[in-house]
């Protein structure tokens, strides 16, 4: 990684003692690891000493590039009088929702039943047998917009623990029951059928939602993004792709175009270094929140790789591969995997370390190069951002405005030079394997569309560590720091790592990457699978220390498992020609059925893996001696936009026959002539084979799927 700093603990030279977070590797956790709060990890200490005590528990749960939770954690965690009233009364329990999305789930859902609202940090309180009972989010010192003061809540709190114990433990039992109910509504329907119907009605109601003059979507789509005024949606743009594609409806990639070309100009991407921030506080791009997040890149990254592909815009390759280049640059682990996140807060000033003005500026390029620079970069002495700073965006320039680009690209990059002598916001260090999936795939595909050799290489050696270190016994961990690998897979993480394997298989036609995704899908049938209703649980180790299943499609600023299964299951029946696989993306589909008529825009990347169902599968089979022979072929079928196929590799040598097996539609396709050889399939029968990129090219061109 390139200087960056990890996120920080505290040690305050003897002054204060630690509490049991110090031997925890979250980020998040040992940032409160010498607060003066009696700080408990999740776990059995903490419960049992909630039971014997007879205690309530006050569980904060927040991650470690979390603004609100910085600021709740300086004026509230770090208070000794706070923290007596905190370990006098409370038994109190530190949560990092990266590590643990499942009880991050249940509680966010919980508190927004009993609160109206939800958000992080996350401040539940729960009885000693972890029913919530009273809950919100950030809670300041003193009174404030309607919130009470923390403290004083804390005195209510306790008030109402000692003397009216049995309704707050009937309104515990009550909010528990709420929040199971919400899963178990999700059950297969006998209403309604699969079909365009579904995809179609999603598709107008985000043209309702559709931002005409800004681009992106309204402010209060989903509850997750009512209280920001722009999120980037990658789901809702993704749908919007594959429904261009079957329809061949126009506004539909307008609204992709507008939007992706919007944030690329805007402040909410890094103008000198790349990368996307999490999201934009104003309706136009321009002022984002800082923080930079693994997820967010990755599927943004593919997101304008996909555009690329459909549009042949090379605006978006460009903003594809800087993002991607972000990443390698500045979130590789050197054993193979990606970080999290990068924080916010530098110097503990928001976004200090990203904004500039016209001084600083020219103090970098001079004043001549420095006045054009502003000038390019939208940098005025009166600011857009706080304290007369300027978020760096492209603004439309004057007609008169004259500069080459190779003027530009040289005083960006020593822009970028001086801005990295800056004081560095933290990188949250730990490794997920849920978001090294995501990363994975956006680099395969990258290497696919760009041919960039490093873009294969990192996907490569990312698969190879969290294989080797975070699947231990057969199982997949979720979370690797400082030599440990821990926690309990979810759903999600099993569902993102197989499809970056199968991405990871398409990009370099190395067996073992689909071997390895076709067992670790077994496994997450075997383990998150609903023989009963159908669709797949989030994690069963909540539901035995909480009492909750969790079962859900919702696609907010990431997939839901659902989804990503879904279209793993279809992506695998068809390489595998095995309708089991597809009958049980069906029932993920049924399961749901209901939500994806009701609430269409909270489902969209269901609705991607239902139109990858709804079409004829497609397999396109590359029959060549070598790899190395089918670059040519490879090169052509990377530029196209193929949502609803496969792609196997066939090669005539004796470790790629014991593959056959597994790709039975393809035993029989071999090179002819000499010459690399494309077959496409269309439900397992092949057309003539194609052996000229020209008649290939016109092949793509008329669409598959």
């Amino acid at each position: 990684m390139e200087g960056g700093e990890t996120i920080p603990v505290k040690h305050e030279a003897g002054a204060k003692s630690p509490n049991a977070l110090l031997g925890e590797k979250s980020p998040y956790l040992l940032q409160h690891a010498y607060n003066p709060v009696n700080w408990y990890p999740w776990g059995d200490d903490a419960f049992n000493r909630a039971r014997a005590e007879d205690k309530p528990i006050f569980l904060s749960i927040g991650y470690a590039t979390c603004h609100w939770c910085h600021v709740m954690a300086r004026e509230s965690f770090e208070n000794t009088e706070t923290a007596e009233i905190l370990n006098e009364h409370f038994v109190c329990i530190k949560v990092d929702r990266e590590e643990r999305p499942d009880l991050d789930e249940i509680y966010m859902k919980a508190v927004q039943f009993m609160a109206g609202t939800g958000g992080w940090p996350l401040s539940i309180f729960l009885t000693p047998d972890l029913k919530p009972f009273y809950g919100g989010t950030y809670f300041p010192p003193q009174p404030m917009h309607g919130l009470p003061a923390f403290r004083d809540l804390l005195r209510s709190i306790v008030s109402f623990w000692h003397e009216n114990r049995e309704q707050l433990e009937h309104n515990s039992e009550e909010v528990l029951r709420l929040v199971q109910r919400l899963y178990e509504h999700n059950r297969p329907t006998e209403a309604g059928e699969l079909s365009d119907d579904l995809l179609q009605n999603a598709y107008e109601q985000l043209v309702l939602q559709f931002d005409n003059e800004y681009g992106g979507f309204g402010a209060k789509v989903t509850a997750w993004s009512a209280k920001a005024p722009k999120f980037p949606l990658p789901s809702y743009l993704s749908f919007l792709l594959r429904y261009h594609y079957r329809t061949q409806e126009d506004y539909a990639l307008r609204m992709v175009n507008e939007t992706l070309y919007a944030m690329a100009r805007g402040g909410i991407f890094d103008q000198l270094g790349g990368g996307f921030h999490r999201y934009s506080t104003d309706p136009h791009w321009l002022v984002p929140h800082f923080e930079k997040m693994l997820y967010d890149n990755a599927l943004l990254a593919r997101m304008y790789t996909e555009a690329f592909q459909v549009t042949g815009d090379h605006f978006f390759a460009q903003v594809a591969q800087r993002t991607l280049d972000w990443a390698l640059r500045e979130m590789s682990d050197p054993e193979g995997g990606f970080y999290s996140a990068m924080d916010a807060d530098s110097e503990g000033v928001e976004g200090a370390f990203y904004v500039w003005n016209p001084a600083e500026i020219r103090a970098v390029l001079g004043e001549e190069r420095g006045a054009l620079l502003s000038t390019y970069f939208g940098v005025t002495s009166r600011g857009n951002f706080e304290r007369g700073a300027s978020v760096l965006y492209r603004p439309e320039l004057p007609g008169d405005f004259d500069a080459d680009e190779a003027t530009i690209r040289t005083g960006a990059q020593e822009l970028l030079a001086a801005r990295n002598k800056r004081i560095r916001p933290a990188t949250d260090d730990k490794i997920l394997t849920a978001w090294n999936g995501l990363m994975i795939s956006a680099l395969a595909v990258g290497y696919q569309v760009f041919r960039d050799e490093r873009y294969r290489e990192a996907a490569t050696a990312a698969a190879h560590f969290i294989l080797k270190t975070l699947k231990q016994d057969g199982r997949l961990l979720r979370r690797y720091r400082d030599g440990e690998a821990a926690i309990t897979g979810t759903l999600e993480d099993y569902a993102y790592l197989i499809a970056a394997l199968l991405d990871l298989y398409e990009a370099s036609f190395d067996a073992q990457w689909l071997r390895a995704a076709i067992q670790l899908n077994e496994s997450m049938v075997a383990l998150f699978g609903d023989g009963k209703d159908g669709g797949f649980v989030s994690n069963r180790l909540a539901e035995a220390e909480v009492g909750v299943s969790i079962k859900d499609a919702y696609d907010g600023p990431v997939p839901s498992g659902n989804s990503i299964a879904a279209q793993n299951l279809l992506r695998l029946a068809a390489v595998m020609d095995n309708d089991q696989l597809s009958r049980k993306a069906e029932g993920i589909f049924l399961t749901f059925r209901d939500s994806l008529e009701q609430n269409p825009l909270e489902h969209a990347q269901l609705l991607c893996a239902l139109e990858f169902y709804l079409s004829a599968p497609v397999q396109i089979v590359l029959a060549a001696e070598t790899e190395d022979a089918a670059q040519p072929v490879l090169a052509l079928l990377g530029r196209h936009f193929r949502p609803s196929s496969v792609s196997v590799f066939a090669a005539p040598d004796d470790h790629e026959a014991a593959l056959s097996n597994l790709l039975p539609f393809s035993k029989d396709n071999v090179p002819r002539d000499g010459k690399p050889t494309v077959y496409i399939c269309e439900r397992y029968t092949c057309k003539a084979p194609i052996t000229e990129l020209d008649e290939l090219e016109r092949a793509l061109t008329q669409r598959t799927g």
